[in-house]
């Protein structure tokens, strides 16, 4: 068995709802979920459209490969409405789900990365990870997720969200 931490964001349609179906449908397609993040609203990282993202951290068990895994990610985005653009930045999207790590492997291709390279800049993503694993030690920075939280210098809102 694999584990793997993934990070969802949605800041198009009804976010909170994104999420949800994004983990069913993870948790249909790919495996088995271990443990999930509080959803912090969050400005949007790299990109100038103002509409602030849901974000959550999940943890997952799967007896897919990473490439395998990407695959099924892929697929989940599509079958929410994500489009990817061949455009150079980032764009608005319905889901998003990326692979941060996958056990403690260490992958790079040209269609994917392991752990995730921008990782450690996005505070986005360390805040919902160390909610979950904040003692995980990042395989290539050798540092815990709490070290690379306090180390962050991205200074992006990020907020637990509470529904409405």
């Amino acid at each position: 068995m694999n584990f793997v931490y993934l990070a969802l964001g949605s800041n198009r349609g009804d976010r909170k709802k994104n999420l949800d179906a994004a983990i069913e449908q993870l948790r249909e397609k790919a495996g088995k979920l271990l443990s999930a993040s509080s959803v912090y609203e969050t400005a949007p990282w790299g990109m100038s459209d103002s509409t602030p993202f849901l974000n959550q951290v999940i943890h997952i068990e799967t007896s897919q490969s990473a490439v395998t895994l990407m695959d099924t990610i892929l697929g989940i985005e599509e079958s929410m409405g994500r489009t990817r653009s061949k455009n150079a930045g980032y764009e608005p999207r319905s889901i998003d789900i990326d692979i941060l790590f996958f056990n403690d492997d260490i992958l790079e291709t040209s269609e994917l990365v392991i752990p995730h390279p921008q990782l450690a800049k996005r505070r986005f993503v360390l805040e919902p990870l160390a909610e979950i694993a904040s003692s995980y030690i990042h395989p290539l920075l050798k540092k815990t997720i709490a070290q690379l939280l306090r180390d962050c210098d991205d200074g992006l809102s990020v907020q637990k969200f509470v529904s409405k």
